[in-house]
């Protein structure tokens, strides 16, 4: 059946966190969408907001929130109008889950993994424990997990079938769209180039759609239909993962594809200049102009998100 409409509509997503030195700005007007079957990577530097997109997208939020407004359509339903109990119970882990950071930190060390994976089943989806387990398994081969450490507990697995297990758990009820917050981070990389592929064979088995978050740019590539770049909590570019990869727009992106190292060709990775913005005091106008090399008079002022070259960009030089 062909859908008229995104999976996910993202609409002026703002998360604001109280501290005793102000409101860190973490998302601020964030604004993308991700089709059906498609995977979008969130790339930026570290502390730009990536993480904290994920959480306000999931509703998975701390005490000390300062403001929390916008709105996330999934499916064409406006699910930020629910209230937390729906929430919880039709759409966290039912049609949205998460593999976070660290997967030995979000494992039990406790319980049995194959317990862990069972558990969003029993809770979500009201399955008994044993249809639960059967899930478990089959999930667990999917992955390349073998079934024998169903019965095994975290500290037993190695990074990348901790990783496994934890990718595992995000499927088991099969939602519409799994969020990998930095998944292959703590691996070495034959371990990472295995993880995506591996999700390469998920997204196209199962159907399922991907929002990628990493500042691995180059791992990325792997798995990416598109890349949405993300500075200073805001989305300053969109673009199909080709166009992203062969001509980035925005002087953020350009410099962060400039320093990927190569394989081919004698250019030396470059790097960025000065340090990314506090998210309690944020520069006035474009946010990346301190550190920009093309950066004239009209950056003082707040650039728009506009199309240029058949990308988004939120740069005076393309308005």
């Amino acid at each position: 059946m062909q859908q008229n409409h995104a999976l996910l509509r993202v609409e002026d997503l703002v998360l604001y966190f109280r501290t005793t030195q102000g409101a860190v700005q973490a998302v601020d007007g964030v604004t993308f969408d991700l089709g059906y079957r498609e995977a979008v990577v969130i790339v930026g530097e570290s502390g730009c907001g990536k993480t904290s997109l994920a959480k306000a997208i999931l509703r998975l939020l701390p005490r000390n929130v300062d403001a929390y407004s916008g709105h996330v359509y999934l499916d064409g339903t406006d699910v930020m109008s629910l209230g937390d109990e729906e929430f919880r119970r039709q759409v966290r882990w039912v049609k949205m889950s998460l593999v976070p950071q660290a997967a030995m930190n979000s494992l039990n060390p406790v319980l049995k993994v194959g317990d862990q994976v069972a558990e969003p089943m029993m809770v979500h989806s009201a399955v008994k424990k044993d249809k639960a387990l059967t899930q478990a398994r089959t999930m667990f081969q999917r992955v390349g997990v073998p079934v024998d450490f169903l019965n095994r507990y975290a500290f037993e697995l190695s990074g990348g079938m901790r990783q496994r297990v934890a990718i595992a758990m995000a499927l088991t009820t099969v939602p519409d769209l799994v969020i990998l917050d930095e998944p292959t981070s703590a691996l070495d990389v034959l371990t990472q180039a295995n993880i995506f592929n591996l999700l390469k064979r998920i997204k196209q088995d199962l159907e399922i759609s991907f929002i990628l978050i990493t500042h691995d740019i180059a791992t990325s590539s792997e798995l990416a239909d598109r890349v949405a770049v993300m500075y200073a909590g805001q989305i300053v570019e969109v673009s199909d993962a080709y166009r992203f990869f062969t001509e980035p727009l925005h002087p953020y992106s350009q410099k962060l594809m400039a320093s990927v190292p190569r394989l081919r060709g004698d250019q030396e990775p470059e790097f960025i200049t000065g340090q990314p913005p506090s998210l309690i005091d944020l520069p006035p106008g474009c946010r990346f102009a301190p550190r920009c090399p093309s950066r004239f008079e009209q950056c003082k002022e707040d650039p728009p998100m506009v199309e240029a070259h058949r990308h988004q960009v939120k740069c005076w030089l393309y308005a």
